[in-house]
């Protein structure tokens, strides 16, 4: 069985340094390296697959120049290779092939040393006096508003100018295997082509959430960040990565106000008007909130926007937004869901004007999970639904018609055809109970051959 050399080897190839490999027959050669890390680099979507191959299909940087063509191992390289300027760089675009090496955290500071939430809050900021003050028995069901909030916000200002990485048009970021992003976002706002591959991203953590009181019959603390956050952008690729807290999770978060302090935001949201978005062969694991399409129910721009493609994704322990949609034309077809737990809220979440099309799903369910609570009304009025499969509490798998499940359930009914039938697709869709056999072992990051 043949390895693929790490990181540190690849990186070498990359920069244009050989090292000799050893010469045994399991190692492949120097020049097949170079040759394996250039093809994934400057790798396509291919024809077909998915909305973000709609148009003009989606490219990314594998047009780039050697000049474009970097390896980056933290924030500042990263910047770097961007363009230069965090604050211009989503206007930059030039083609550029950027290749992660290793570890980069968004909360490295001036020379690598690394920034605390303290050092990031405004002056007149600290989280005691917040809670002191906007507490509802104190200071009732209304937004805060005040010195206290308005320190807040410039605390958000100084995380976002660090911690929010912005990427411009026609940019490839891929990982070398063992590649993480720790407690960063990458922004792709009006940056369209774009390709990220192959990547851990880790804990995109927010210093200062916050509190929304009228968020719910009890109010809710809101975090900023997503891991990736798609807006008023277009042909966008995600495809081959890992979307996790790592150690540190909402479930070990505290609970201020009667309610979750949750630090985090969305893995993958596509938002603003945004569109043309496949994402497939991703594993999200852990995490609360995953994939928000559209971010709110005005009838206005989104209208005709939001198309996006999801498939072969494992979403694994994890507990709503999978995705939640408004609007959008959202394909999701051949993923593997293993959900369960005190927390589970719903799977596919039916927004306003949605129009999801999901198509030989798999469900692995715990035996307190179900069926019927897998589709979730959040103001729309249908879906289709078919060849959906569940295997719960460790039974059998079972054909399930989730829809009828779910109006069995609830009023009102959601219709079953969702207006439009999906035509982007690169290859046959699997029976269902194929899927986790495929999407297991091959979804996620470090799966990819480098």
């Amino acid at each position: 069985m043949r390895r693929i050399l790490g990181g540190a080897t690849v990186v070498a190839l990359l920069l244009g340094t050989t090292p000799a490999a050893a010469a045994r027959p399991d190692v492949p050669s120097a020049d097949r390296l170079s040759r394996l890390a250039d093809h994934l680099g400057r790798q396509t979507l291919p024809e077909g697959d998915g909305w973000a191959a709609d148009g003009p299909g989606t490219t990314g940087g594998s047009a780039a120049t050697p000049e474009r063509t970097r390896v980056v191992h933290d924030r500042a390289g990263l910047v770097a290779a961007l363009g230069g300027d965090n604050a211009g760089n989503a206007t930059d675009a030039t083609p550029k092939l950027i290749y992660v090496d290793g570890a980069v955290d968004g909360f490295d500071g001036p020379g690598g040393t690394p920034l605390s939430c303290a050092e990031l809050a405004d002056p007149a900021y600290r989280l005691d006096a917040y809670l002191a003050a906007y507490d509802p028995a104190v200071w009732g069901r209304v937004p805060p508003s005040g010195p206290l909030e308005e320190a807040r916000v410039r605390s958000v200002t100084n995380q976002t100018r660090q911690t929010q990485i912005n990427v411009g048009p026609n940019t490839t970021i891929v990982g070398l295997r063992g590649a993480r992003l720790t407690g960063l976002t990458l922004m792709i706002d009006r940056a369209s082509n774009v390709i990220v591959r192959n990547l851990t991203l880790v804990d995109a953590r927010d210093c200062f959430p916050a509190w929304s009181p009228t968020d719910g019959e009890a109010g809710n603390w809101n975090s900023q960040y997503d891991q990736i956050s798609v807006r008023r952008s277009g042909n966008v690729w995600v495809d081959h990565n890992t979307f996790t807290d790592g150690d540190n999770p909402d479930s070990v978060q505290p609970v201020y106000f009667g309610r979750p302090y949750q630090v985090h935001d969305g893995s993958l949201d596509v938002t603003h008007t945004a569109s043309l978005v496949t994402a497939s062969w991703n594993r999200f694991t852990g995490r609360d909130k995953l994939l928000l399409i559209g971010s709110s129910n005005t009838v206005g721009p989104d209208v005709d926007r939001l198309k996006v493609t999801l498939h072969h994704n494992l979403f694994d322990s994890v507990l709503q937004r999978l995705p939640r949609v408004r609007f959008g034309q959202v394909d999701v077809y051949n993923n593997h869901y293993r959900l369960g737990g005190d927390d589970f809220q719903y799977a596919l979440g039916v927004g306003v004007q949605s129009a999801i099309y999901a198509q030989n799903n798999f469900f692995t369910l715990d035996a307190a999970v179900d069926p019927a609570d897998l589709l979730y009304d959040w103001g729309g009025t249908a879906v289709t639904e078919r060849g959906s499969w569940v295997r719960q509490g460790g039974g059998a798998a079972r054909p399930v018609d989730l829809l009828a499940a779910y109006n069995a359930n609830h009023d009102p009914d959601l219709a079953g055809d969702a207006g439009w039938t999906p035509t982007l697709r690169r290859d046959p869709v699997l029976p269902a109970p194929l899927v986790p056999l495929l999407v297991n072992p091959l979804a996620g990051a470090d799966r990819l051959p480098i």
